[in-house]
């Protein structure tokens, strides 16, 4: 990884660059910067692989993150590919001579940050992947414009506010964190600007154009291939995306992480097919039995793993881990879950391993949260297949009943009437009763909660598909991949997640929903297509726990009065963001429901925020 920095100013750039570079400086020991500067531009890279970052016939390239089929495009360049050992740097300018910038990244498989200046047109353009695995930050700077993958770089700069942006902040405080990142093209601080996934930027004459979209995914339609052909696609597709990942990543040999669900294990598994060689496996454990997966993690063992290593997290000091949890991700940490994946990737480099693989993505594309049901449902209603809709509620109702977030007709019904709309095909509504449930602990005086109204997008007629496409872009995928970017940075780790290779995107969104969905059971086709590949009873598991952190037990111990010392102190109050009355409130019925152990949901991711929150503002 080579986290990447610069600025296109009138003059005096270089200067400017060593501020930048020193923002990066604290996220790892043992990194080197590297850079290069022509005429306005200056360009560096930190990290500790050889530096991405190249200069040739006028251009500068920096470049964060890999290119992962870097042979196949070499050979489509020809006799103007760069040299075997060039950085990928100098193949992004190999190709942005021969079709432009939005071409170039057309043309690559990989995850990555780019930035490039053109001297003949005085031009910068930056660009992000097509799913934002790899951060990218902008900001207008004193005399230019200032690029980072890292906020905290471009807040090193002199006159760069650290101000934070008051609407996120009351998302945060009193929203849930599908709402964090409904505006991908903003961050946590008013003065820096995100670039979205699957964007470019222009900057000339030190005006930027408005970010455009140099890829999407689009209408097109459904497959209609038997299952055992499309399950060989999705077989071939995704041993190929783990293969071209593991073949970058075998340097600094990778470790892989393994909960107890589909997703992680199918990457894991491909990678013992493709390398022929078990490998060392990850995981999280808990003594509170809520998500603990040990047992079904343990029929994964036998037949992929060479080593197991369990890493336990007990009643973490919240008031130690959170902030150095904000200081590698300059920003307050979405859920518990990442405090759980913080310390999983401590372990990780203590073993000396120099990447960690995972299975992120595979929920989103194979309609693997338990809510997509509903837009499965609300696709066949649509169709008007009612004896379908009939029979699959009733396998949902079997299959996923819960005491506290119970499966009925009713509750199908109602969800169906709550979230789509059946005047308009395919496009989804904000779930007002979750937006809701926590916005009087705000203080309307900071921010009207009542007035956001998230962005929903509806590109496809499917309920299904735009609810999946939702969460790539908008809400669940990038806050996650955000933490996971920086904590295994935080450590010198290289992160890997397969079910985002772009060719298994587009196949995923041609699937028809009946083949993600099928008799009440989740994941159809992956389960298809890891036949002989996942042990059976790994392959057939209906029901999961679900990757998370028993952050309710945290909050009835030490962590209680943490959030009471918080909410005493004299900054909480003056800052006038919560209602501290609502919030002594929901702490108290926090602890009676976990204390006596209520059938209903308890309030600690409310709580995790408020945390996270407060802390990051001290900081």
């Amino acid at each position: 990884m080579a986290r990447l920095a610069g600025l296109v100013a009138p003059a005096g750039a270089t200067p400017v660059l060593d501020a930048l570079l020193g923002g990066l400086a604290s996220e790892w020991d043992g990194a080197a910067d590297a850079r290069l500067a022509a005429g306005r531009a200056a360009f560096g890279v930190r990290g500790w692989r050889a530096p991405n970052l190249a200069a040739h016939d006028g251009l500068l390239v920096a470049m964060d993150g890999a290119v992962y089929d870097r042979a196949d495009v070499a050979r489509a360049l020809g006799p103007d590919a760069p040299p075997p050992d060039a950085p990928d740097a100098a193949l992004v300018a190999a190709l942005y001579r021969r079709d432009g910038f939005a071409g170039a990244l057309a043309r690559l498989n990989g995850d990555f940050a780019i930035a490039l200046w053109d001297a003949r047109d005085a031009t910068l353009w930056l660009g992000r992947d097509r799913f934002g695995v790899r951060p990218l930050y902008w900001t207008v700077a004193p005399g230019g414009v200032a690029f980072a993958s890292r906020l905290r770089a471009l807040l090193a700069l002199p006159g760069v506010s650290r101000a934070p942006r008051r609407a996120f902040v009351a998302r945060f405080a009193g929203s849930h964190y599908r709402t964090f990142d409904n505006a991908p093209e903003e961050s946590p601080y008013e003065a820096i600007a995100q670039l979205p996934a699957a964007h470019l930027l222009r900057v000339r004459d030190g005006r930027a154009a408005p970010p455009a979209p140099w890829w999407s995914l689009a209408e097109a339609p459904d497959l209609a291939e038997p299952v055992p052909a499309l399950a060989e696609r999705y077989r071939a597709l995704l041993l190929d995306a783990v293969a071209l990942r593991a073949r970058h990543a075998a340097a600094r040999a990778p470790a892989y992480t393994l909960s107890g669900g589909m997703d992680s294990s199918s990457v894991l598994a491909c990678a013992v097919q493709s390398l022929g060689a078990k490998q060392h496996a990850y995981s999280t454990v808990y003594e509170d039995a809520t998500y603990d997966e040990s047992a079904e993690i343990r029929t994964m063992l036998d037949a992929t793993v060479s080593r197991w290593h369990p890493v336990p997290v007990g009643d973490p000091d919240l008031a130690t881990v959170v902030p150095r949890l904000l200081a590698a991700n300059d920003e307050p940490v979405a859920t518990a879950t990442w405090l759980s994946h913080y310390v999983l990737c401590e372990q990780v480099r203590r073993d000396g391993f120099g990447g960690l693989f995972g299975g992120l993505g595979g929920d989103e594309l194979n309609a693997g949260e338990y809510e997509y049901f509903f837009y499965f449902f609300a696709d066949l209603r649509a169709a008007g297949d009612e004896a379908l809709l009939a029979a699959e509620t009733e396998q949902w109702i079997a299959h996923h009943d819960h005491p506290i977030y119970k499966k009925t007709f009713d509750v199908m019904r109602e969800g169906l009437t709550r979230l789509v709309d059946p005047a308009r095909p395919g496009v989804c509504l904000p779930d007002a009763r979750r937006l809701a449930r926590y916005r009087d602990a705000v203080r309307p005086e900071y921010y009207d909660l009542a007035a956001f109204e998230p962005v929903m997008d509806h590109p496809f007629r499917s309920y299904l598909k735009n609810r999946t496409f939702q969460d790539i872009y908008r809400e669940t995928a990038p806050c996650c991949l955000r933490a996971a970017d920086r904590q295994t940075a935080a450590f010198g780790l290289e992160v890997y997640w397969p079910f985002f290779d772009h060719r298994l995107v587009e196949l995923m969104f041609r699937v028809p929903a009946a083949l993600k969905i099928r008799a009440g059971v989740t994941k159809y086709l992956l389960r298809e297509a890891m036949r002989g590949i996942l042990p059976e009873e790994t392959r057939t598991r209906v029901k999961k726990t679900g990757w998370n952190a028993p952050a309710h037990v945290w909050f009835s111990g030490a962590g209680r009065a943490l959030v009471e010392d918080l909410a005493s102190s004299r900054s909480f109050r003056e800052r006038g963001i919560y209602d501290v009355a609502r919030v002594r409130a929901i702490l108290d019925e926090h602890q009676r429901i976990v204390d006596e152990r209520q059938p209903v949901d308890n309030h600690m991711m409310f709580l995790w925020q408020l945390v996270n929150l407060e802390l990051w503002l001290r900081q």
